[in-house]
């Protein structure tokens, strides 16, 4: 893997950064996965603090809700009556009074009229809070995601991020818009429900609430066996995204190296995985359902037959009976349906956990208050005794001292890992120093605003970094603001406008994800195309040409011969050879500086890098 793919804080085209692979092992080095929920009841709260902008719609909303399960609690009542009167009318000459039946029915059918009425507006209008919520919680996540250093997505793959931002968020939403209407709804007609009981028959409510316990303690057992499988569900399918966005973004390279099905069996052993558990997690969870039903079904029958013996004895009338039996299953519905609030909770709350997890990650270190925005850099660059580690314990790169001055080639050489990619990151502060400091022009980078700071550098890697959209646009975004006009003329500098004319829209042509409709010579030209454009007083390159034929090469480095003029340059080299006419060559191994000086001097010395040269030289003349 190239060393500069760790410096891409975006999804580029061609060749994309990743974490470590998902694989049969697990996750790897540097995830922190959430193996159970840690605080449920604080995670919850903190999760209902987004509703606060919301109280005073809450507040209706909690009305609505109490007079739709009011209304609604009334009716069973009427009905009771309506039954009475029926009954006495038949079992007695009198008749039956149709015109009290009427006024009966016309009032239960308002009562439900005004019932759905109330619970539709509540609906209405929770969706819109609860959208309104997780637009914010969005938008926290996107700017808490901007702020992250970039060792946090070193260490993690896209789709982990992905699945944390879209997945988990989505399930938040679900439950605030669903859920929580119906637990207030519930409430209400669970109290409401009692309170009818209790005026019809003290005896039979009793009854009614023996079963109550039992079904509390069977919830009581099954819900945190449920908890955990749903928390690791959540883990695995991140686990599951995280390979499907690694497996698809280097899909060339799977069919290149035939490793189709070593991919599809990696997808079928975390899928399975996957399925084990959400199997786990939805039978655990949804045994309850049965179960209540079982003991809410018992305790409606034995209701039936004291019911029934009151009635015969005259201490209640017939449709009371009937009304308390709907209250009986009025009574136990909010009660099962609490359950499944509950198993939702559970998904939801692990998921909370996950974006939480992302907002309470540790951010760059903020700029100073007084952080000054750069103006006119020349481009004089020093590392005065820059200290920097990954890990405490090991060191990289120690007492590093450089002067670069304005306009001067600096070539960075050595080895894999010798430290020349976080050279550079550094020098942006995609790193903060263990000591020491960067300056440029005299001022040290942690007096610069990050952004002023990273305005100052253009960058040209070997692994090209194009987005979908338009070939206008992927230019465009080397500097905001810029005419087409600009476009063009950074495009013809770059020689890059001849090949893009040459394509059927031109430059409103539009690049797919990877960019694979053009060239990797071509791509590379549009990069330089949009460092030009920048027009920033340094650059960073990489090798930008050792993926292209012969002639793309001239190109390429014409290209990049006018982009360097007048600026100051650092050219991470990997083959020595486009390094000739460097002003200075640094040769790093191990995060020192173990030589330094021109082409010419550094052969002359006949250390380690004559010794690079020439083993390239060698391999170079063997293969002609």
């Amino acid at each position: 893997m190239s060393e500069t793919r760790k410096m891409q804080g975006s999804p580029a085209s061609g060749r994309k950064p990743q974490g470590p692979p998902i694989g049969p092992g697990g996750p790897g080095p540097g995830r922190r996965p959430v193996e159970k929920a840690k605080d449920f009841k604080g995670s919850l709260k903190r999760l209902l603090t987004y509703l606060k902008p919301f109280k005073l719609q809450i507040v209706f909303i909690l009305i609505l809700a109490v007079l739709s399960s009011v209304f609604g609690i009334f009716a069973p009542k009427l009905m009771g009556e309506a039954t009475t009167e029926i009954f006495g009318g038949i079992m007695t000459d009198a008749g039956v009074n149709f015109s009290r039946i009427a006024r009966i029915l016309v009032t239960l059918g308002t009562l439900y009229v005004f019932s759905a009425a109330f619970s539709y507006l509540q609906q209405y209008l929770m969706a819109d809070i609860s959208q309104k919520t997780v637009r914010d919680l969005r938008r926290e996540i996107s700017e808490k995601l901007n702020k992250l250093p970039l060792k946090y997505f070193d260490g993690r793959t896209h789709g982990e991020v992905l699945s944390r931002v879209i997945n988990d968020v989505d399930t938040i939403s679900s439950t605030l818009q669903q859920s929580i209407t119906q637990a207030l709804s519930s409430l209400i007609t669970l109290v409401g429900t009692l309170v009818m009981m209790l005026t019809i028959s003290p005896t039979m409510t009793l009854l009614a609430l023996i079963s109550l316990p039992l079904a509390l303690m069977v919830t009581k057992f099954i819900i945190p066996r449920s908890q955990k499988y749903f928390v690791l569900q959540q883990r695995i399918l991140g686990e599951l995204n995280g390979h499907i966005e690694e497996a698809f973004g280097a899909h060339k390279i799977v069919k290149a190296y035939s490793n189709e099905q070593k991919a599809i069996d990696e997808f079928e052993e975390i899928n399975e995985k996957l399925y084990d558990t959400g199997w786990k997690a939805q039978f655990i969870s949804g045994i309850i359902r049965p179960i209540m039903g079982f003991i809410n079904n018992v305790g409606y029958v034995i209701i039936c037959i004291v019911g029934s013996v009151m009635v015969t004895k005259g201490r209640i009338k017939i449709g009371d009976i009937q009304a308390f039996l709907q209250y009986s299953r009025q009574f136990t519905h909010p009660i099962v349906g609490a359950a499944d609030i509950i198993n939702i909770l559970q998904s939801t709350v692990a998921s909370a956990e996950r974006v939480f997890e992302i907002l309470d990650e540790e951010e760059e270190v903020p700029d100073s208050p007084e952080a000054v925005e750069p103006k006119d850099v020349e481009g004089n660059v020093r590392f005065e005794h820059v200290t920097f580690s990954y890990e405490v314990d090991k060191p990289l790169i120690e007492d590093l001292n450089i002067d670069v001055k304005s306009g001067q080639t600096v070539a960075i050489v050595g080895p894999t890992g010798a430290g020349k990619t976080t050279l550079v990151n550094l020098l942006m502060r995609f790193y903060e120093l263990r000591g020491g400091r960067i300056t440029i022009d005299g001022v040290d980078i942690k007096e610069m605003s990050r952004s002023g700071l990273r305005r100052v550098f253009g960058m040209v890697l070997q692994d090209t970094w194009l987005f979908n959209g338009t070939i206008l646009d992927n230019i465009a975004y080397g500097r905001e603001g810029a005419t087409e006009e600009e476009i063009v003329q950074a495009a013809v500098a770059a020689r890059a406008d001849h090949f893009i004319r040459t394509l059927p829209e031109g430059y409103d042509t539009v690049l797919n994800e990877e960019a694979s409709n053009l060239s990797q010579g071509q791509k590379q030209l549009l990069t330089i195309a949009r460092a030009i454009l920048a027009d920033p007083a340094i650059l960073i390159l990489d090798e930008a040409t050792s993926s292209v034929d012969t002639r793309t090469e001239v190109q390429i480095q014409k290209a990049m011969k006018t982009l360097m003029e007048g600026r100051t340059n650092f050219v991470i080299a990997h083959r020595l050879s486009t390094i000739l006419d460097a002003d200075v060559i640094l040769v790093m191994n191990h995060g020192q500086i173990i030589e330094k000086g021109t082409h010419k001097e550094l052969l002359e010395k006949n250390g380690f890098y004559a010794e690079l040269y020439n083993s390239q030289f060698t391999a170079s003349q063997a293969a002609v």
